[in-house]
């Protein structure tokens, strides 16, 4: 669970202000037709000092994302990542998670967007574990949701928008009143798609699948993390359309995702996946993934982006 600090400092629209002045208007477009696009971003507090995990590809694809909706953003992307930075440091956080969002903003209601404002905000606040405080070593309990991730040429997956995140939450609702902490939506062929804010993987006969941006998935940057550090310790990724009964059969499951980082996958409606417990190939990822982060890895991707650094 995330929790806010109402003393901090959220920037807006070029300058810093304090937590609670960051207000819109009720009839701002966004309240009614959804028109937001975000990122999620984490900050780790690593062994040479503060630093942002993949600040570029984050922002890019928020950028990307405005594009396909027609979202004229009045910050480059240089200025936004400054931004960010500024923000971070502002609050003097050593880890943070971060949130950037650009929405339409109060002018004009009605579906048609173009008369609104384009508005920008960063927030930063502490963030734990996504999905529970054990949830990286035990693993989650996870169910097929009923729900169906959106249909292509319908909603643009490739987006991450506020409105594709209604999908999101019917996923995420059923899951927790039913008892498990996250659910894993089928596309509209009956497909594995991904979890409610989560990218899925698949560890099968000493092979790692993951299915493809076809199947109605976010292109996730912690995805594309575990793809190129699976490559590194030799292991083979597959992107591959996904049968819902594979995963029942698989030797290990894991989602990514920048809140849950890497999260073993216990059971799936309640079939116990390999031995029950996080398996070797996920924690050995995991032990990887936090050398990156940790800044205990040369970073040889330049995935780091130092807010303040140690001497």
């Amino acid at each position: 669970m995330s929790s806010f600090n109402e003393k901090a400092l959220i920037w807006m629209n070029g300058r810093l202000i304090p937590w609670k002045e960051a207000k819109i208007h009720v009839a701002s477009h966004v309240v009614h037709y959804g028109s937001s696009v975000f990122e999620g971003i984490r900050a780790y507090h690593t062994t040479k000092g503060t630093a942002i995990f993949r600040l570029d590809d984050h922002l890019q694809r928020m950028y990307d994302s405005c594009k396909i909706y027609r979202i004229d953003v009045p910050y480059t992307l240089a200025e936004m990542k400054e931004a960010v930075i500024e923000t971070v440091k502002a609050n003097q956080l050593e880890a943070c998670y971060i949130r950037p969002v650009i929405f339409r903003g109060y002018g004009s209601l009605g579906v048609n967007p173009f008369p609104n404002p384009v508005e920008c905000a960063i927030l930063v606040w502490e963030w734990g574990q996504y999905l529970g405080k054990d949830s990286v070593e035990q693993g989650v309990d996870v169910k097929i949701a009923t729900w169906q991730r959106m249909a292509p040429n319908s909603f643009p997956a490739l987006a991450k928008t506020g409105a594709n995140y209604m999908n999101s939450q019917l996923i995420k609702m059923e899951a927790v009143l039913e008892g498990y902490a996250e659910g894993i939506a089928l596309n509209i062929r009956g497909h594995v798609s991904e979890g409610s804010g989560e990218n899925l993987f698949l560890v099968y006969q000493e092979k790692i699948y993951t299915p493809p941006l076809s199947s109605s998935v976010l292109p996730g940057i912690t995805r594309d993390t575990v793809i190129v550090l699976a490559q590194e310790i030799g292991l083979e990724v597959k992107e591959d359309t996904i049968p819902r009964e594979m995963l029942y059969i698989a030797d290990e499951l894991f989602f990514t995702g920048t809140a849950a980082e890497i999260t073993p996958i216990r059971s799936v409606d309640k079939i116990s996946i390999g031995e029950g417990k996080r398996g070797p190939v996920t924690a050995q990822l995991q032990k990887k993934f936090y050398a990156y982060i940790n800044g205990e890895e040369e970073d040889r991707y330049h995935w780091l982006t130092y807010v303040s650094r140690k001497k």
